[in-house]
């Protein structure tokens, strides 16, 4: 069963990359980060602060399920909503409860149990998820890249828009720092200009093959960045 961790910021094509390495291996797609956007929908939905003592009890009782590719909450697809405004803005104070994140990790992990292999995506999979994933990769690209991506996202292209994203990044990376870690071992890919389908290849190749780093890769040093 091949599974593999792949991890980093916003912006920095996780799901992009995570997606098409699944379909290239031909194995599920686990994203951690709609579990998190899940239960933040459903606390906002129950009228309560993202840091309010009741969350975790309230996301222990909540019904969040992957199914092709979609996220359902309670038996609704909320995959559209929990990608919102309002959901992002409060999604790294949810996860920042333990008892959500032990509730919510141990979903994670019966998803990947539940098939032939899997690619995690999130900030902590190679260190928390499955830490003995087979290959731990962390996606990286320059800040005005991955604003210009979110921008896009968003249907907008104008200067003032994209310093907008950079701005929201910067402010989402200073709240995700705790839970965004790398493993030793992880391999660093910097995304900025390079093609998926390159990147896929590589990591491919890197399953198959240890050799050197290829496409877009360096050794990582294993600090936080």
């Amino acid at each position: 069963m091949t599974v593999v961790a792949i991890d980093g910021p916003s912006g920095s094509g996780k799901s992009t990359v995570a997606a098409a390495l699944a379909r290239r291996l031909g194995v599920r797609h686990v994203d951690t980060g709609a579990y998190y956007r899940a239960a933040t929908l459903a606390v906002l939905r129950a009228g309560l602060a993202p840091d309010d003592f009741r969350v975790p009890e309230l996301v222990a009782a909540a019904r969040i399920e992957r199914r092709g590719g979609r996220t359902y909450l309670d038996g609704q697809d909320v995959e559209a909503e929990i990608r919102g405004g309002p959901v992002t803005a409060a999604v790294s104070v949810v996860a920042a409860h333990p008892r959500v994140r032990r509730v919510l990790v141990a979903r994670q992990r019966a998803e990947v149990g539940d098939g032939g292999g899997a690619v995690v995506e999130g900030r902590d999979a190679g260190t928390v998820v499955v830490p003995d994933a087979d290959l731990k990769v962390w996606l990286t690209a320059s800040p005005r890249e991955r604003a210009t991506r979110r921008a896009a996202q968003v249907g907008e292209a104008a200067p003032e828009a994209v310093q907008a994203q950079a701005e929201a990044l910067a402010r989402r990376d200073a709240r995700d720092a705790a839970q965004m870690t790398r493993a030793p071992d992880v391999v660093v890919v910097d995304t900025t200009a390079t093609s998926v389908a390159a990147l896929v290849a590589t990591l491919v190749a890197r399953l198959g093959n240890p050799a050197p780093a290829g496409v877009g890769e360096q050794a990582a040093t294993g600090s936080k960045g």
